[in-house]
């Protein structure tokens, strides 16, 4: 009893929209793991809220991030949809060297280019100064470059998550923003499985291929 009660008041402390984002994440997540087109829609409900609370905890690259993974996700939306109900869902596959060269020079190049522009504009804008303005910058590059590999069916953008996802659960705890902390720590584990998931379909579309 004390524990649920613990429980219930940590709740009640947290704000209920962080919660809902919470709610929204960690299902879309849940049904992109399971190859689910229904992933999109709560992943667009998910990032609208999340503009705001970025936008509130002076986490600007990570607001930008989620408006620019607002119009992916319904990007992503259309092009999982393309087909006919009855036709085979989108092949995954797996990710090439032109893809990984693309997300290191993406990273290595814009990360310092956008940490300096958060850190000038804050400054020249008098908003609240940038938290973390290159290591939330290297995150957000990352996390869209994946966000853009999973609408595409790349098996590995699970693995790309995990990695992001651990240094964004330090970065919110710092921040005060427990709930997303912990829903960033349950998305690195829905990442892990999402790859399983998607490498094992991976390989009955060898096997198919094959017969």
């Amino acid at each position: 009893m004390y524990i649920i009660h613990a429980i219930a008041n940590w709740l009640h402390q947290q704000s209920w929209l962080e919660l809902v984002g919470v709610f929204t994440g960690l299902l879309c997540v849940y049904l992109a793991a399971r190859n689910n087109i229904w992933n999109w829609p709560f992943a667009i409900v998910n990032t609208a809220i999340y503009i705001y609370i970025f936008a509130k905890a002076a986490l600007y690259a990570d607001m930008g991030q989620n408006a620019y993974l607002f119009i992916i996700n319904i990007y992503g939306w259309y092009y999982w949809s393309r087909r006919s109900a009855n036709a085979p869902k989108q092949p995954v596959v797996l990710i090439n060297r032109k893809q990984i060269l693309a997300l290191v020079l993406i990273a290595a190049v814009v990360t310092p280019v956008l940490g300096f522009l958060l850190v000038s504009l804050s400054s020249v804008l008098h908003y609240q100064p940038a938290a973390y303005p290159y290591l939330d910058s290297f995150c957000t590059v990352v996390s869209l470059t994946a966000q853009v590999y999973m609408a595409r069916k790349v098996v590995e953008n699970w693995l790309i998550w995990i990695f992001v996802d651990i240094i964004y659960v330090a970065i919110y705890f710092t921040k005060g923003l427990q709930p997303t902390a912990i829903m960033f720590a349950i998305y690195a584990v829905l990442a892990l499985l999402g790859y399983l998931d998607w490498r094992k379909d991976y390989r009955k579309q060898q096997n198919n291929v094959s017969l």
